[in-house]
């Protein structure tokens, strides 16, 4: 388990390959509740490739010193992405 916020990961491997490659991330909030945004893809099984790019919003509580998760949504697609986005946006601007 991670130490700091930082070293947080969503990445992911079993037998050699990376199931989940976490391609950036965002910490969001920082402290004993922790807040990170990945962007990451999914290793494909069957087309033996990496799928579309998909988010994540997670939350990491910090106890004895190791982060630990606590809960997450994942944003499927970047259209949904972008629909939250517009929503957030029309909420901020008005």
């Amino acid at each position: 388990m991670a130490s700091s916020v930082d070293e947080l990961t969503i990445n992911y491997s079993e037998n050699g390959v990376d199931i989940v490659k976490e391609l950036d991330k965002v910490v969001l909030s920082k402290g004993a509740w922790s807040t990170v945004m990945f962007r990451y893809q999914e290793w494909n099984r069957a087309k033996g490739e990496y799928g579309a790019e998909k988010y994540s919003i997670r939350r990491y509580q910090k106890r004895n010193g190791e982060y630990f998760s606590k809960s997450k949504f994942n944003i499927s697609s970047t259209a949904q992405a972008k629909a939250i986005i517009d929503a957030l946006q029309g909420w901020i601007e008005s």
